[in-house]
């Protein structure tokens, strides 16, 4: 590539990105609030997206290897094709399948955008290492934007989704963003420039997987744990919670619901992704080492991990639903996304600075499957302990993973 061509690459890799992950927020929130409107149980809804986190699994397994082998760009576009297809076909959901037709169905259809969506985030994440320039606290600063960025469209795609569902119902929605998606591949495919690395020498095996340096091992297991701290009460249970809330049973109320949670649940993840793109500002990051971003990652971890254990006392002891209590989760997982959006961009530094050039898509990968691992855990207990306990348990569980993540963290700086 020429020397404005990594530039150029950089954008458009952003750019393919974040329409991918406007898709799948909004597919997410669809998917959720219809079926609940349709009167699936917790533990039914938590099923519907299994696959598409047990898919991350494999797929980040397999993305590194294939990443490796035919180049990142072959990746970057089958992840965003897989997408263009699976919402096409959700749209063919018929409304008269029985409940456990329709699971299985959109089980599958998430499972093929779960494969999509970490196609795309692993060829992105490993293209910032191999664009990012050379000088001190670039790469920390190019990953920040492209994560940050990321997260606050995928913000705005909650909001698009709830709101698409309450204007135009489900199967416009659907083809409408399958429709859009399709047009943005094509304009990447045709700026994105010829010769985006990622092809690497020896790629032709599967051996190696699991990263010999042990720094991305721990920082891996501190990743699920992370991230299984999250959606335990971010995919089932404040979506349902708040929806049992703040609607009155009727359509209007239904709807007005929808803008509400959805409204919620975009500030939650845009202010995420903002405090992630501000995060080596805050920490000083282009000046420090990685044995200080790392202290700085067991720090951030241990901050997290009193918030979801002292909202699940305060959920406890309040009982009924409340106004004050309304505004209290709201204030207190707002303050849980500040600090785990920081924790959160320092761990997606770390990876790429401790992760070895001829080996970053493996190496990437394997960090990503353990992050789908973290999610796939944490859908899996949100509807789980939901079901059980409610949202007292829900946050219960939250802070007890948190507290394992930062179990895991501190074995960084304690090797």
């Amino acid at each position: 590539m020429s020397a404005a061509d990594p530039l150029r690459a950089y954008l458009a890799v952003t750019a393919a990105y974040w329409s991918f992950m406007l898709s799948d927020g909004a597919l997410r929130m669809l998917v959720l609030l219809h079926f609940n409107t349709l009167g699936f149980t917790p533990i039914q809804l938590a099923w519907l997206f299994l696959l598409y986190e047990l898919a991350g699994i494999v797929t980040n397994l397999a993305a590194g290897w294939l990443a490796a082998r035919f180049g990142l760009a072959v990746t970057l576009y089958g992840g965003l094709a897989l997408q263009i297809g699976a919402l096409a076909a959700l749209a063919q959901l018929d409304p008269g399948w029985s409940v456990a037709a329709s699971v299985v169905f959109v089980m599958a259809v998430q499972g093929v955008s779960g494969v999509a969506k970490d196609l795309a985030k692993m060829s992105s994440k490993s293209a910032v290492k191999l664009l990012a320039p050379a000088r001190e606290g670039a790469l920390f600063r190019w990953v920040a934007l492209l994560t940050g960025s990321k997260n606050a469209v995928k913000g705005a795609g909650f909001f698009l989704g709830a709101a698409l569902l309450a204007v135009a119902g489900f199967e416009a929605a659907v083809w409408g963003m399958a429709a859009v998606l399709a047009v943005i591949l094509l304009a990447v495919v045709g700026f994105l420039p010829a010769g985006l690395p990622g092809r690497m020498k020896g790629a032709d095996t599967w051996r190696g997987w699991r990263s010999t340096d042990p720094r991305v091992n721990r920082l891996s297991l501190a990743r699920m744990f992370l991230f299984g701290a999250r959606d335990v009460w971010f995919v089932v249970g404040i979506p349902i919670y708040f929806q049992a809330v703040l609607s009155d049973g009727t359509a209007e109320g239904r709807r007005e619901a929808f803008f509400l949670i959805g409204g919620f649940m975009a500030a939650w993840i845009i202010g995420y992704g903002a405090v992630q793109a501000i995060a080596p500002r805050l920490l000083g990051a282009a000046d420090r080492c990685e044995a200080a971003a790392a202290g700085s990652a067991v720090r951030w971890s241990g901050r997290l991990v009193p918030i979801p254990l002292l909202l699940a006392l305060i959920a406890l002891a309040a009982g009924a639903p409340a106004p004050w209590l309304t505004g209290t989760l709201v204030a207190g997982l707002m303050l849980f996304g500040f600090v785990f959006a920081v924790t959160s961009s320092v761990h997606s530094y770390l990876i790429l600075a401790f992760g070895e050039a001829g080996r970053i898509t493996r190496d990437v990968g394997f960090y990503y499957m353990a992050n789908a691992g973290g999610r796939l855990i944490g859908t899996l207990l949100s509807g789980l302990s939901y079901q059980i306990g409610g949202l007292p348990l829900c946050l219960a569980t939250a802070g007890v993973m948190a507290a394992a993540s930062w179990i895991a963290i501190r074995r960084l700086v304690q090797a």
